[in-house]
């Protein structure tokens, strides 16, 4: 038995570092909403320069179509982009690299969301509670739990309108003069 060649040992050293990384990457992954498996097709394609469906079913043993839904939710939040190239009919797919991008695009979707959302749900709270503090033939105790509500969901606003700011403050990247990235030029 041939031992084994210095590149060898290190090829298995390599597998082994990016091995490490995939399992991390693909158990936290559900802080941006995904399954451990589009987790671990994710962090797979994040150690190549890109990957074709059927490619990826082959290096991770999923099926074709739980790959395809995989790989769109993905798409979804800005964690991989679709490529084309010229002479083939099969899409390539990379993963975005920026965890700066992804942490930007993922966080900002869903804060708009919420702020979208709960605004809304206040501004129909608020008309609502509105006729109700206004109208005299509604009971004192009642009128009264209604001023309450409205007064608690103005407060809320105070908190959407926080998070509208931060928001803009990641898109437009203001946020990083605050809290700067670090980079090896700004180590110390």
């Amino acid at each position: 038995m041939d031992k084994p060649s210095q590149d060898e040992r290190a090829r298995e050293k390599l597998d082994n570092a990016e091995g490490y990384v995939i399992e991390a990457i693909s158990e936290t992954m559900d802080l941006y909403g995904v399954t451990p498996a589009a987790g671990k097709i994710y962090a797979t394609m994040y150690f190549k320069d890109q990957m074709n469906l059927d490619e990826m079913r082959e290096e991770l043993s999923m099926s074709k179509p739980s790959m395809s839904t995989n790989v769109r939710k993905l798409q979804q939040i800005e964690m991989v982009k679709k490529k084309f190239q010229r002479g083939t009919r099969k899409h390539t797919y990379t993963a975005e690299k920026n965890f700066f991008h992804s942490f930007m695009a993922y966080f900002c979707q869903m804060w708009e969301r919420e702020v979208k959302m709960n605004l809304q749900a206040i501004h129909k709270a608020e008309k609502e509670l509105s006729e109700i503090i206004e109208d005299s033939s509604v009971s004192e105790s009642i009128r009264n739990k209604a001023g309450e509500d409205y007064h608690l969901l103005d407060q809320s606003k105070v908190y959407y309108h926080w998070l509208e700011k931060l928001v803009e403050s990641i898109r437009s990247e203001e946020i990083f003069e605050f809290l700067p990235k670090e980079t090896e030029e700004n180590k110390s």
